[in-house]
């Protein structure tokens, strides 16, 4: 059983022991980048970067681990290609398909994700839409893997917008892995029901806790894990005034976080304004006199943060996935449970 020629579109496409195989896999190929051994189950390939939205993190991750990995990576930007545009995203996923041995989409739409790989004829992997961030989620939770040694009887707290595209992976890859997960939000940024019904479903196989509410300060306590994200995500700038209004209890400082577990850690999936050292947070100082938005500095600066560890193994987790879906990799039985 492997994964050759499989997208990676969202979690829920893929099993619990499948998402843990991930998990190790991404944590062994760190090991051996660190140990400077060579991995390139890739090599030859060519590997197609398409971004309609601006990245950090996603970009740099894919563009090292193609190289890692002994493959071409070639950036393809919204100033590009057509995608859309005058060519239709069937159309292009043809050409594209034809030419390249994979390809990763981060944009606004998982329509156009899923028509990607409905055509392309090669492997797909999501960098981003607005509904989920599933390669996010191989590093988040690998993370935690790596903090505590194991994901078992591990509370994760989630504080903020509960309506991304981050909560939203966390809440449904967290039930598919059997992790306890809360999300406290305002009740109007709680996650739409269709995320909480699917969770709930996952949850009941798993034997995870899901738990939704607006009572911050209940849902952290004996958090082994407190996750926060922007108030304000990307395409949503005219809604910061009603954002900070509706979320300013839900910053992460050191008061919220005197009842949570004594082995702790904090997560942000980053950018985080948590100073006033960007254009953007000086510019929310200037009109609304706030230095720090979703966390503050101390906590994010504190060394039970782990956000940068968090950031470096994207890197890791979508070397992973780019090998196990297009590196003939050899899957061992255990992590195969839905193997016919």
């Amino acid at each position: 059983m492997h994964f050759q020629g499989k997208s990676f579109l969202t979690t829920t496409d893929f099993s619990k022991e499948e998402l843990t195989y991930l998990i190790d896999f991404a944590i062994h190929l760190k090991a051996l980048k660190q140990n400077n051994i060579p991995h390139q189950y890739l090599q030859g390939q060519s590997i197609a970067l398409l971004f309609e939205k601006t990245s950090t993190r996603t970009r740099a991750s894919f563009t090292v681990a193609a190289n890692d990995l002994g493959a071409h990576p070639e950036f393809l930007g919204t100033n590009d290609i057509q995608l859309g545009n005058k060519e239709s995203v069937q159309d292009t996923a043809k050409i594209l398909g034809s030419m390249f041995d994979g390809i990763q989409f981060r944009g606004a739409s998982q329509d156009t994700i899923e028509t990607l790989a409905a055509h392309a004829g090669v492997p797909i992997w999501n960098g981003l839409t607005d509904m989920c961030h599933p390669t996010q989620m191989i590093g988040d939770f690998m993370t935690i893997k790596e903090s505590f040694g194991s994901l078992q009887g591990i509370k994760v707290v989630y504080v903020g917008d509960g309506r991304n595209n981050v909560a939203n992976s966390l809440l449904v890859t967290a039930a598919i892995l059997g992790v306890d997960m809360t999300i406290a939000s305002p009740e109007c940024l709680l996650p739409d029901e269709f995320y909480s019904k699917q969770a709930s479903l996952y949850a009941k196989e798993s034997g995870a806790t899901i738990h939704l509410t607006s009572d911050v300060h209940s849902a952290v306590k004996d958090a082994n894990v407190i996750y926060t994200d922007v108030w304000v995500s990307m395409g949503e700038e005219d809604q910061i005034e009603a954002r900070l209004d509706l979320l300013k209890e839900y910053q992460v400082n050191e008061a919220l976080l005197k009842d949570v577990h004594e082995q702790f850690i904090f997560m942000h999936c980053l950018p985080a304004f948590h100073d006033t050292k960007t254009s953007f947070s000086q510019q929310i100082k200037k009109d609304y006199g706030l230095d720090e938005m979703e966390v503050t500095d101390e906590v994010f600066n504190a060394p039970y943060g782990k956000q940068f560890i968090q950031g470096e193994n994207r890197l890791h987790s979508i070397k992973a996935i780019m090998a196990a879906t297009n590196g003939h990799i050899f899957i061992p039985r255990q992590y195969t449970k839905n193997e016919s």
